[in-house]
């Protein structure tokens, strides 16, 4: 299953992602910033299920079943900017801005602002298209929620 929804994803002109696949490789995106740091904290985990759910109306079981495929096919996926590059040419600009958002959440779940996740999310944000204005808006967004 994993292989070949991957090999759909990194072909040289991939077609756009219909809604089931297109939230699988962005809950892959989630878990992979949450990663990203070598702590993937519970506070992380909870915040990606609650994300899931929430986006795209599951329930939790659904929510963290999605999560857990995604884990599975975050392992396999390739190289981060392989990975995201093929999610910017599947997906649209608007979904990838609030994928950016949702990005933030996660990075900002465990309350603590870790170097390597901000260097990964300027990265994906870059290579989602998404410029530092909109993606430094999104940050503010979620941090203003939190308070």
């Amino acid at each position: 299953m994993f292989a070949d929804f991957l090999s759909r994803l990194i072909q040289p002109q991939p077609a756009p992602l219909a809604g089931a696949d297109a939230r699988f490789a962005l809950a892959a995106l989630l878990v992979r910033v949450a990663k990203s740091d070598g702590d993937y904290a519970e506070d992380e985990v909870a915040r990606i299920d609650r994300i899931l759910a929430t986006r795209y109306g599951l329930s939790p079981f659904e929510a963290v079943a999605l999560r857990r495929d995604a884990e599975v096919l975050e392992s396999e996926a390739p190289d981060t900017v392989r990975f995201t590059r093929a999610i910017k040419d599947a997906v649209a600009y608007e979904e990838r801005e609030a994928v950016i958002e949702a990005l933030w959440d996660v990075v900002l779940a465990d309350g603590v602002r870790d170097h390597e996740e901000d260097a990964l999310l300027r990265l994906v944000a870059n290579l989602l298209g998404v410029n530092d204005r909109d993606s430094n808006l999104a940050r503010q967004r979620v941090e203003a929620r939190r308070t």
